[in-house]
C-alpha cells in the first residue's frame, strides 16, 4: 500500500510562517505527516507517569536499551465512521542490548534477548487504501533500524511503554540521537522539537540530553534510592 502524505513538498514553504504564527512549530520540524495536533507530532498518550526518572523506576517493570529489528502487523480494527477505514496495530521486535533497571516489586516476565513491544501503528484510509503512520505526542514512533530507550510496563501479556516520555531516541547510544516522531534528528534537532512541544519539560530524555549508558544507569540508580 503507498504511504499517505498531507501536503507535498512544494506546498510547505509558503505555510510554515502561517503554522509558527499559530504556534504549531513542533510539528513543523518533525514532519507534516505528525502535524495531528498544535502541541507535538501527535495525540498524546501516557497511561502511567513517565517524564522523570522517578516515573520510571515506580512505574515501569522493566528499562530497556533496545535495537528496533522488525515491525509486523498485529492485528486491525474497522472503524465504522470518518476518512479511516481501519486501525492496525503494530508490533515491533526489539533486540535487548541492556536492561540497566528491572523492578523486584512487581511480576512480570523477563525481556530476554529479544521482546515484542506494541508500537504505534497505521491507519488505512476509507478512500485509496493508503496507509497513514500513528505518532504519539513528542514520542518516537519506533521504527526498525534504530535504537531506543524504553521504559516498559507488562500488561494484559504485551510489553507497552509506560507513555510518551518513556521511549527516548538512542542511536549511537546517545540519548536524543535517532527517530522521533517519525524523523530522524541529531540531538540539536531533537532538542529544539522538545523546546517548542513542550515548554515545562522536566524529563529524563531532557536531563540526559547528548549523554549515554554511564548517565543514564546514575539517573536510573540515583532515582531508585530517592
Amino acid at each position: 500500500m503507498r504511504r499517505h502524505r498531507l501536503l507535498t513538498s512544494s506546498t510547505t514553504r509558503p505555510l510554515v510562517a502561517v503554522l509558527a504564527a499559530a504556534g504549531v512549530v513542533g510539528g513543523v520540524l518533525v514532519g507534516w505527516r505528525g502535524l495531528d495536533t498544535v502541541n507535538g507530532c501527535g495525540f498524546p498518550d501516557s497511561p502511567y507517569p513517565s517524564e522523570t526518572a522517578r516515573d520510571w523506576v515506580e512505574y515501569a517493570d522493566v528499562v530497556v536499551v533496545g535495537h528496533a529489528v522488525r515491525e509486523r502487523e498485529s492485528g486491525r480494527r474497522e472503524l465504522a465512521l470518518g476518512a479511516y477505514r481501519y486501525a492496525v496495530e503494530r508490533t515491533v521486535t526489539l533486540r535487548a542490548e541492556s536492561v540497566p533497571y528491572e523492578s523486584k516489586e512487581r511480576s512480570h516476565p523477563s525481556p530476554g534477548a529479544r521482546l515484542d513491544y506494541v508500537a504505534p501503528g497505521w491507519r488505512i484510509t476509507r478512500a485509496g487504501g493508503d496507509r497513514v503512520d500513528v505518532l504519539t505526542g513528542d514520542a518516537p514512533r519506533v521504527v526498525p533500524g534504530h535504537t531506543y530507550v524504553l521504559a516498559l510496563r507488562w500488561r494484559e501479556g504485551r510489553w507497552v511503554a509506560l507513555g510518551e516520555g518513556g521511549v527516548v531516541p538512542y542511536d549511537d547510544h546517545v540519548v536524543g540521537r535517532g527517530e522521533w516522531c517519525g524523523q530522524v534528528l541529531d540531538t540539536e534537532g531533537f532538542a529544539e522539537g522538545e523546546r517548542i512541544s513542550r515548554g515545562n519539560d522536566h524529563s529524563l530524555e531532557k536531563a540526559l540530553l547528548g549523554q549515554g549508558d554511564e548517565a543514564l544507569t546514575r539517573a536510573l540508580t540515583d532515582a531508585r534510592r530517592r
